[in-house]
């Protein structure tokens, strides 16, 4: 695999953070989080998908695009893996969602990821209830080299 392009956006976490949504998770440049927001895994985001550099888009784009995200609080990690798609729209000036299944909208950022909210590390998930800083990192790799 080939290192095509890398960014990373900044989010908080907050008290009502559930992250319990079986199919996505998502990072928002909202400044509250409601009860019902159970994909929600960062706000106040300093970047949305309009934000990301063209680069990375670009590299979303690719069919044969890998997207490897990292989660960051503190000292605990979590990876995800999911894809691009030439048909992502990337236009959204809000959020960020990362999907399990292959819907695409301007808020979707990959899709057929192997983890959604639920399956995100509950350390992780609980260090994000106590308004923590989080660390979305995006690489976007090339299946072929």
């Amino acid at each position: 695999m080939k290192l095509l392009a890398k960014d990373i956006i900044v989010a908080y976490g907050h008290p009502n953070i559930k992250a319990t949504h079986k199919t996505t998770f998502e990072v928002t440049k909202d400044t509250y989080l409601t009860p019902k927001g159970d994909c929600i895994i960062g706000i106040r985001a300093d970047k949305a998908l309009s934000d990301l550099s063209d680069k990375l888009k670009n590299a979303l784009k690719r069919r044969d695009a890998i997207v490897k995200l990292k989660l960051k609080v503190d000292d605990i990690e979590d990876e995800v893996t999911a894809y691009g798609n030439p048909r992502l729209i990337l236009s959204s000036k809000k959020d960020a969602v990362v999907r399990k299944s292959d819907y695409i909208c301007e808020r979707t950022l990959a899709i057929k990821a192997d983890k959604a909210a639920v399956d995100i590390d509950r350390k992780l998930v609980e260090k994000l209830r106590r308004g923590k800083k989080l660390i979305l990192e995006i690489a976007v790799f090339s299946r072929s080299s």
